[in-house]
């Protein structure tokens, strides 16, 4: 039985650049990296040294404040480099992959008699536990916790992003597999949400609780449908999942192999032919970036989506959670009197002098161009038009600015992630970097209150 949520507060931003529903095999990448950023709040402590051979699956560090959660290598092959930084922290680890590629065995495993616990440590031996994320601070799970529910999103809204009944399709064997092991992770239900109108494998599995979604974006966002599902109140955890990560770990249950496929959407205005490209974490972009070639020279590489996303450089290397990479032109042109004309080449959420609203389904090629300077906070509404979490986005902002916990607290920071900020950052009139302050106010939350 499904239950139904319309979203009605949103933006849905239709971009020029959508990827055509065919996927290519991207070229081999010679060298696969890991940056460390993609793991929020991680300490890393190395296994392996500079020099050593590893395997595709092989761990290569763990985490100092849980020493069982193991981070593998996406490839085998030979560590050539740990990059460092500051006070000798760990940046990012490259690998220079092999010809001929080999696996680490973590063996096969029985989901259907194994208990919670078993279950745990295998995800955190064999690499797949970062997959898990948890609500509260947005960070990796803690595996000692016990979430209230498991929440899945299975629709995508963000702009451009990989439509994940497109990519998840044929997969259906793996997914039951990793649901099954989630749901014996959680006393509560595996909600798993996807658009009405989907074709969705994740609709069809067994064990979850669907919920069909309607709206604009951020109807998508797994922080939306939490937020109208089952709030998280103060002491709550709930876990999340993205529905690629699921394959994977699924796929490890069954055949005992950490498989780093990724099934990625190259998009944007400035890539000729936009599609899919089926490579590995952490390869580098340029191996699938001019594929089908660029529209111009002077754009701009998001690992992500252009709202969550990113900036990287053509010859950077794609995330550990992402599955879209959009190239966009770069906004370092400025118009003369921009403020003072009418607008129709632009999305905005005012009616003062742009024409947006009057086609919602037009499709615009924007820029990275922030259209005007950072200033104070301006109190104009528009937020709250955008933002349909029962929260006020506003007053959350600014309480993060000034490190207010109990108002942090009051105000519903506990629900949130930073890309659930990145409309309202989006439309914000001030240029504030609604995400970075979310962020900020959550690792001082998680610090302070833990």
């Amino acid at each position: 039985m499904s239950k139904d949520i319309r979203i009605r507060k949103g933006l849905n931003i239709n971009l020029v650049g959508a990827a055509e529903k065919a996927t290519s095999k991207a070229v081999l990448s010679n060298v696969y990296a890991i940056n460390l950023d993609d793991f929020h709040g991680v300490t890393p402590k190395m296994i392996v040294k500079q020099g050593a051979e590893v395997k595709a699956g092989e761990a290569l560090f763990f985490d100092k404040n849980n020493e069982a959660m193991m981070f593998v290598s996406p490839v085998s092959g030979e560590l050539i480099e740990i990059n460092r930084g500051a006070r000798r922290r760990i940046l990012s680890i490259k690998i220079l992959a092999d010809k001929t590629q080999t696996g680490f065995e973590h063996g096969s495993f029985d989901t259907a008699n194994a208990t919670s616990q078993e279950i745990k440590a295998h995800l955190l031996k064999s690499g797949c536990w970062p997959f898990v994320k948890q609500r509260p601070y947005d960070i990796i799970a803690n595996p000692d916790a016990n979430p209230k529910a498991i929440f899945i999103s299975g629709y995508t809204t963000a702009p451009l992003a990989a439509d994940s009944d497109y990519i998840l399709q044929g997969k259906e064997k793996e997914l039951q597999a990793a649901i099954t092991a989630m749901g014996k992770l959680t006393p509560g239900k595996v909600h798993v949400s996807v658009n009405t109108k989907s074709n969705s494998p994740l609709a069809g599995l067994k064990g979850i609780e669907v919920h069909k979604i309607t709206g604009p974006h951020p109807a998508g966002l797994v922080g939306t449908q939490i937020n109208k599902i089952d709030p998280i109140n103060k002491g709550e955890v709930v876990w999340t999942v993205s529905p690629q990560d699921l394959v994977i770990i699924g796929e490890l249950l069954l055949t005992g192999k950490f498989n780093a496929e990724r099934i990625i959407a190259l998009v944007g205005s400035s890539i000729k032919s936009p599609q899919y490209y089926s490579t590995k974490m952490g390869t580098e972009i340029s191996t699938f970036l001019y594929g089908n070639g660029v529209n111009d020279d002077n754009f701009r590489v998001i690992n992500g989506d252009v709202l969550t996303g990113s900036k990287s450089r053509p010859d950077g290397y794609l995330g550990f959670y992402n599955n879209t990479v959009t190239a966009i032109p770069e906004g370092d042109d400025y118009e003369l009197f921009g403020w003072n004309k009418p607008v129709f080449n632009k999305i905005s959420t005012t009616r003062a002098m742009t024409f947006s609203w009057l086609n919602s389904k037009k499709k615009y090629d924007l820029n990275t161009n922030t259209n005007g300077e950072h200033r104070a906070f301006v109190v104009t509404g528009q937020y709250e038009q955008v933002f349909p979490l029962d929260i006020f986005p506003m007053q959350l902002l600014k309480a993060c600015m000034v490190k207010d916990l109990d108002e942090m607290e009051q105000l519903g920071l506990y629900e949130v992630a930073p890309e659930d900020f990145s409309l309202t950052e989006f439309v914000c009139i001030s240029k504030q970097p609604h995400q970075k302050i979310i962020r900020e106010g959550l690792d001082l939350l998680y610090k302070e209150i833990g």
